[in-house]
């Protein structure tokens, strides 16, 4: 008798846990990713003049329907979805085209409207275009996915040491950076520290959710934080499609919206390849289809169901990289934790009175993983060739630019202002840009044989 084959191994990513550690490790991804989920909604409907009652409604939207992109593209169906644990959220790209369409409008309800039809049009183009912009894998070597995601780790940290030392409520209240805030926050940064110190696997995996417990309990106990906003909401909160009418479709709109999705393309491969880097599998044209897919499903989900453009979350992938759990079903459950807390807001609310401070204590380290992660892959990357070294440096500089200078592009119009405003999507068209000016469209030259002279 012959021998049977061993089976292939599955792969870390493929594996389902135990529903425990599902549940845990899930909710830790959920506790990460909820401040940079609600705060779009919170931008939005600030600049356009949405009323408090909207403003609950779009935070719940955007939640369920972040759980939904979020389990499309990590466990994935027919050809859609990357399949890695990878988290789904509203792109900050949009959060400045959405408040100039919003700002145009008549009123809040019509700001709306005209923003979902866009999103809407711009799902269904960026999942038509999916193989066609899978195809452009070649534009993204590691030298450019490892500066996109260096820049990403850079532009990120800069609000997580603001949300440590208080963040928004902090500056009304006039305490910002005050000795509490970075107590606290630093506090939360150390608790992690030790529990990685103790090299216990365990312990290493949920560090981050102990140190997000651990800090709202300290401040809770020492009356810094309350939990009155889980009183004042409803137990059930139901989205329903088009809940404010029919949306409105309006070129421009669309075509900034389009500029958004093509900036998270960017996004999306850089994410999907770092992902893929921490677990150890390969990613290639046709899994960064699936992920593109995923995005022009998501958005278009997203203009339906009153939320907004959907793209991967580069903080999650700084807890992919934090923590070593590598199953793709761990983001399938945080992605049903999000459609919970979109239907339950009471149970929302408790994770929104985690404080700006303890969450930008954990957010150092995360974000700060990020871009760790770029700066393996540039390890990859001959940085003593100058050609190579300058797309690095001159694409980190001119990202740091919407920071450094505040009115950069406001003489410019208003579209290429909302675009250009972001540091990762200046980053990004710079490392692309100069890639391919010396790397791919420059050949090197021939040396022209010489002569040999004849001797005297």
């Amino acid at each position: 008798m012959s021998e049977e084959a061993p089976r292939p191994s599955r792969h870390p990513v493929d594996e389902v846990l135990p529903v425990p550690k599902l549940a845990l490790y899930g909710f830790q991804h959920v506790l990460a990713f909820y401040a940079g989920a609600v705060v779009v909604p919170i931008l939005v409907a600030g600049a356009i003049g949405l009323t408090t009652e909207q403003l609950v409604y779009l935070i719940n939207a955007d939640l369920f329907t972040c759980g939904i992109a979020s389990i499309i593209q990590s466990l994935g169906f027919w050809r859609i979805g990357v399949r890695l644990p990878i988290v789904q959220g509203v792109t900050f790209t949009a959060v400045a085209p959405m408040i100039a369409i919003g700002q145009g409008a008549e009123s809040g309800t019509a700001a709306l409207l005209a923003i979902y039809g866009a999103t809407i049009t711009a799902g269904v183009v960026t999942f038509v275009a999916a193989p066609f912009l899978g195809r452009l894998l070649p534009l993204f070597p590691p030298l450019v996915t490892g500066t996109v995601l260096t820049i990403m780790g850079l532009i990120l940290l800069p609000n997580a040491l603001s949300d440590a030392a208080g963040g928004a409520a902090a500056k009304a209240a006039k305490d910002f950076g005050s000795w509490k805030h970075l107590m606290y926050a630093g506090g939360t940064l150390l608790f992690i520290l030790v529990l990685y110190r103790l090299r216990r696997p365990f312990l290493s995996s949920v560090a981050v959710l102990l140190g997000l417990v651990g800090g709202t309990a300290l401040s809770y106990a020492l009356g810094d934080t309350d939990f009155d906003q889980v009183g004042k909401s409803d137990w059930v909160g139901v989205t329903t499609p088009f809940h404010y009418g029919a949306p409105t479709f309006h070129i421009g709109a669309i075509i900034a919206m389009l500029l958004v999705m093509m900036v998270t393309v960017v996004e999306t491969v850089g994410d999907s390849k770092a992902t893929g880097e921490i677990v150890g599998k390969d990613v290639d044209g046709e899994d960064i289809t699936r992920a593109l897919r995923a995005d022009g499903l998501s958005t278009f989900l997203g203009g339906s169901l009153n939320a907004f453009p959907y793209t991967c979350f580069a903080q999650n992938v700084g807890l992919v990289r934090l923590t070593g759990v590598r199953s793709r079903f761990v983001v399938v459950a945080a992605g049903a934790f999000m459609m919970v807390l979109g239907l339950f807001p009471k149970a929302g609310a408790y994770v929104a009175s985690i404080p700006s401070d303890v969450l930008g204590g954990a957010a150092v380290a995360m974000f700060g993983m990020v871009a760790v992660v770029g700066i393996q892959t540039l390890a990859k990357v001959d940085l003593r060739d100058e050609r190579n070294a300058l797309v690095v440096a001159v694409s980190i500089a001119l990202a740091m630019l919407p920071n450094a200078v505040p009115a950069f592009g406001d003489n410019m119009p208003r579209d290429v202002a909302a675009i250009l405003n972001s540091g990762i999507t200046l980053g990004a068209i710079s490392a692309i840009l100069l890639n391919l000016t010396f790397n791919t469209f420059t050949r090197p030259r021939t040396p022209t044989p010489t002569k040999p002279t004849t001797p005297v």
